[in-house]
Order: C-alpha cells, then structure tokens, then sequence
C-alpha cells in the first residue's frame, strides 16, 4: 500500500535514487561508446536488458525477505549485521558468512565500473583523452581520475561513517539527481542532429519519459515534505 507520510516518501526517493543511479546508464553509454562496434550493439543491448531484469527480480526478492523477516519485527536496519539478520530463516547461524560474501562480491563489481565511470565523466569534463583500454603513461589524468575517486572511497570508509546510512543518504541525493540527468539523456536520445540514424524508437522515448516523469513526481514529493516539516 502507499502512504503519503515522509518516511514512506524519503524510502520511495531512496530506493529510486539506488535503482536507477546515473553511472548504471552512464556506463551503459560509456561501453556503447568505447567498447562496442556496431555490429555488436544488439548484444549490448541484450546484455542490458538481461542484467536490468536480472538486477530487478534480485531486489524484488531482497525486499521480500527482509520485510518478512526484519519488517514484520519493525527492526532497523543500521548496519551490515542488521541486514544479514533477513537471511536467518534460511541460513541460521550462517547467515552473516552468507550475506558477507554476496556484499564482498557485488563491492568487487562495483568498484571497478564506478571508478572507471567516475574517471570517464571527469575526463569528458576537462576534455582529457582515455579509456580502459590505453596504457597507463599515456593516458595519466584518466587513471589519476580513477585512483582519486578509489582513494576518497577508502577514505569515507575508514573515517568511521556508518556505512548503511550513508548509503541511504547518497541514494537520496541519486534521487534528487535522477530527473536531471535522465531527463537530459532522453533529451539527447531523442535529437535527431546529435543521434543521427541511432535514434531511440518511439517506444522507448516514451517508456523513458515515463520512468523521468516518475522519478520527478518523487523526487518534488520528497523536496516538498523536507520543506513543509521545517
């Protein structure tokens, strides 16, 4: 059900911000851009959907194991500990090894694409020449880039921040910046002078703007009970 209450509406622009974050169809653009030739971008796009849709039914059942466990209890979930508690009804006493290693596997995905993304936006910005495919010495500003974002990573982790709110406020400003950069991207996606024959179909411009329009709806929704509760 939906609840029109700031709890309910800061979840909503949080889970937003952490599903559809700006590096997933940055990178997306980046491999698109760098990587694949045009014969291959319908298994690019294959790729996508499948991870999409993968990615989507994991957390579809993240959420209903936690709030069949750890919800039905009204437990806060502050830290890793916590978390690893929803997977007790199957894991018992082995839960945490569980959900440890699953947490140790996605941050080893995660780090390489979000530091290279990182890396890739800040080059584009100060017009620097780069990609994960050149050599270190000739391309030193984009892996300084990248080793600069790793390094302020390590240093956030160890500065003694708890890691789950963290990461519930930086999926709230994901949120907040959703609309921006996805309405931008559509924008793009639809201009025919920058596109030219690579053009999203119809379909997808307007299940684009659909995804824009919602996230925009939360993201105001969120902003607006911030400001009312002050």
């Amino acid at each position: 059900h939906l609840e029109a209450t700031p709890a309910y509406i800061t979840g909503a622009i949080a889970l937003l911000g952490t599903t559809l974050t700006s590096y997933v169809y940055v990178w997306e653009s980046i491999e698109v851009a760098h990587h694949a030739p045009v014969r291959r971008i319908g298994l690019v796009q294959a790729e996508g959907t499948i991870g999409a849709a993968v990615a989507g039914i994991t957390f579809f059942f993240i959420v209903v194991a936690t709030g069949a466990t750890l919800g039905t209890h009204h437990r806060v979930v502050e830290t890793a500990q916590d978390a690893a508690q929803a997977l007790e009804p199957i894991a018992g006493r082995w839960s945490s090894l569980l959900f440890g290693t699953g947490l140790l596997g996605s941050a080893l995905l995660a780090i390489p694409v979000l530091t290279a993304t990182s890396a890739y936006v800040i080059s584009a910005m100060f017009r620097w020449h780069g990609d994960l495919d050149s050599k270190f010495w000739r391309t030193r500003p984009f892996y300084s880039a990248m080793s600069a974002s790793m390094l302020v990573g390590l240093a956030i982790a160890f500065a003694g921040v708890a890691p789950v709110k963290l990461l519930f406020a930086s999926s709230i400003v994901g949120g907040l910046a959703t609309p921006i950069t996805l309405g931008l991207m559509m924008v793009v996606a639809q201009n025919r002078d920058i596109m030219k024959h690579g053009r999203c179909s119809a379909w997808l411009l307007a299940s684009g703007w659909c995804v824009t329009g919602i996230v925009t709806v939360a993201a105001l929704a969120f902003l607006y009970q911030t400001i009312s509760t002050r």
